[in-house]
């Protein structure tokens, strides 16, 4: 059981900083958290953009973070590097893809962690461990020397212990980075989805519920384009994320045979011929949220329909912890995970705040004011 992929010991008095393992860190090999990647990769020849960055605010990186195999699974399992430990349940899964990155700030061995988001692999090990995570507008932050699985979808952003922490990652991928602050103006938009569609937890539910009415008045949206959403997400994976990792697939006894499995999947769904399709999913449910921000500052909906479920061996808990999330990437903008009391509960349950594209800045304002009336 392992946070960790390789541990640095950077000399320094800055912010520590976790960084997972599909980005690139000079001189360090970027495994992917995957023994077909790791065999074959040499050291990074030059930080990715976004570590330069942080080096150059004064970050020490920490270490590379322990992450679901190629990025390709929600639940944080990694069989190969071992599984980051939830600190809120060992009995649990951690989340992923970020795992590692989310475990580190929980667990106080980094002050933020970089990770990456596709189908919400910030968002899920957030909520999962308690902690809070930003999932930036698709373009906002630079992918090179980033491991991509679906770059139409593919995003970085920072996770911390709280809304201070995160505003601080994005200052050190954005030096001058500042929220908005939140006022009583703002209205937050609760997106109710069909039940017979989306199995929520009721509990969730009221808990979201609960902690948005702390903030101020809340007005229900409903969404016609969500569950396409879903599904033209799923499209966009296997078709890149196919592309991307086709070269690994002689390797099966160099991956988890659940991960060689799902690169089959994705093989046979990339051959689909249903890429335009989602294409007109993503313009449409990119239009009705848009819609929706010309009358709400945010949308809210929970980002797990449960709590952090225990490990299984098929893809139930995985399809449990994307159905809410991957939307949000097709759509192209940012959200803020964040976690709220569950009562009765040991775990949490996290709200996911959305904005508009661009609207990093007011989403950390709101969240911090959210953050603020729950303390």
């Amino acid at each position: 059981m392992t946070t960790w992929i390789i541990t640095t010991d950077e000399p320094g008095d800055g912010p520590r900083l976790a960084v997972k393992d599909a980005i690139d860190v000079a001189g360090l090999p970027t495994t992917a958290g995957c023994q077909a990647v790791a065999e074959r990769a040499e050291p990074a020849a030059a930080d990715a953009p976004v570590v330069a960055s942080a080096r150059a605010q004064g970050a020490r990186i920490v270490g590379k973070t322990n992450l679901n195999e190629l990025c390709v699974a929600a639940d944080g399992v990694n069989p190969w590097a071992g599984t980051p430990v939830n600190p809120l349940d060992p009995s649990r899964v951690p989340g992923g893809s970020s795992s590692g990155s989310a475990v580190a700030v929980a667990t106080g061995e980094a002050d933020v962690a970089f990770g990456t988001d596709t189908s919400g692999s910030v968002r899920i090990p957030a909520a999962c461990c308690g902690i809070a995570g930003l999932k930036t507008t698709n373009g906002r932050v630079p992918l090179d020397g980033v491991y991509p699985l679906a770059p139409t979808l593919d995003t970085v952003g920072p996770m911390g212990r709280d809304v201070a922490a995160v505003v601080l990652g994005m200052r050190l991928i954005e030096p001058g980075f500042t929220p908005v602050p939140y006022e009583e103006s703002m209205s937050i938009a609760r997106l109710r989805l069909d039940e017979r569609v989306f199995e929520i937890d009721p509990a969730i539910d009221a808990a979201v519920d609960d902690a948005l009415r702390r903030l101020g008045p809340v007005a229900d949206v409903t969404s016609e384009h969500y569950h396409d959403a879903a599904t033209a997400n799923g499209l966009y994976v296997a078709d890149e994320g196919w592309r991307q990792n086709a070269h690994l697939v002689q390797d099966p006894p160099k991956m988890s045979g659940r991960i060689h499995r799902r690169l089959q999947v994705l093989e046979d769904v990339a051959g689909s011929g249903m890429l335009g399709w989602a294409a007109e999913v993503r313009k449409a449910i990119r239009a009705e949220f848009e819609e929706i921000f010309t009358r709400h500052a945010a949308v809210a909906l929970p980002v797990l329909p449960v709590v952090a479920p225990e490990p299984d061996d098929d893809d139930n808990a995985d399809l449990l912890l994307t159905s809410l999330n991957g939307q949000i990437n097709v759509a192209g903008l940012p959200a803020f995970a964040l976690p709220v009391p569950l009562p009765g509960s040991h775990l949490p349950a996290s709200v996911q705040l959305i904005g508009p594209a661009g609207g990093e800045e007011r989403l950390c304002g709101i969240a911090a004011a959210l953050e603020a009336a729950l303390a």
